[in-house]
């Protein structure tokens, strides 16, 4: 008997609902996660699943259509382009917000504030010692999110001017991972998109002037752009799902969802 109901509850489901895929980016996770159990109140009979795993992991799903939409926190790269052309998938880009990357320490360090060149040093290991930026005498223990996250291609290119990171940093599965980490670890570097922010970090103050100024990340700061590590956050798609997948796409993009975006701590678009 339950086999039964579970089958018609299925089938109806089937007939009147739509279930929608949602994987990539693990920036994007608590944003799309919010998104869609809003928009699923507004509409009961369509579901919404979102995991994250990484930009990477998301398009990779979308290049062998395992997911409706990939969310990712960096622009497609030319190589995942040519696997969708490959793939016969025909594909679509819509920004949904936008983030601020924070530079995150244990709140313990007595470093305020560093400069694009400091950060690049630190990263790729030229700089060891937090007393080399003006600290105490204490090793830096670098964190980073692992090669699949966008996070870490965008800090790659746009803080560390396209270097590599060094080889004792530690690659963390995911932007929790590396607040929980930062939190614990008395001389820890970190970066997080700015929704991941709490009491148990320190958010840095940067300068992409070589130190004539020093930004904090914020809302305020992310709205007016006066905050140098600001980027967009993106969905890409398939034109073959385009009707599955717009009406949840215009809810975000609608008011109501760029006031979401602002509530979880991402920066809405300008409308």
């Amino acid at each position: 008997m339950k086999r039964i109901i579970i089958s018609v509850i299925a089938l109806a489901f089937a007939i009147n609902g739509q279930a929608q895929r949602i994987k990539g980016s693990d920036t994007m996770l608590p944003l799309s996660q919010k998104e869609a159990e809003m928009y699923m109140k507004a509409n009961s009979t369509n579901k919404v699943t979102v995991t994250g795993g990484g930009s990477g992991v998301g398009i990779a799903a979308l290049i062998d259509g395992t997911t409706d939409l990939a969310q990712s926190s960096r622009k497609i790269k030319m190589d995942e382009k040519i696997k969708l052309q490959e793939a016969g998938v025909t594909y679509k880009e819509v920004v949904a917000a936008f983030d601020a990357l924070a530079v995150v320490v244990n709140p313990s360090n007595g470093v305020s504030q560093l400069t694009r060149e400091q950060l690049e040093g630190i990263f790729t290991g030229k700089l060891k010692n937090w007393k080399d930026v003006g600290g105490e005498d204490l090793k830096i223990i670098v964190y980073s999110r692992e090669t699949s996250s966008g996070t870490y291609e965008f800090f790659k290119e746009h803080v560390m001017n396209k270097k590599n990171f060094a080889n004792d940093v530690l690659s963390m599965p995911a932007t929790g991972a590396i607040v929980q980490s930062v939190s614990q670890t008395k001389g820890a570097i970190g970066y997080v998109g700015l929704a991941y922010l709490d009491k148990s970090v320190k958010a840095l103050h940067v300068s992409y002037d070589k130190g004539k100024t020093f930004i904090g990340p914020s809302m305020e700061t992310a709205k007016n752009k006066t905050y140098p590590i600001i980027r967009p956050l993106y969905y890409y798609y398939s034109t073959k799902v385009e009707s599955k997948v717009k009406p949840y796409l215009d809810f975000v993009l609608s008011d109501e969802g760029q006031k979401i975006v602002e509530q979880v701590g991402y920066v809405p678009l300008n409308r």
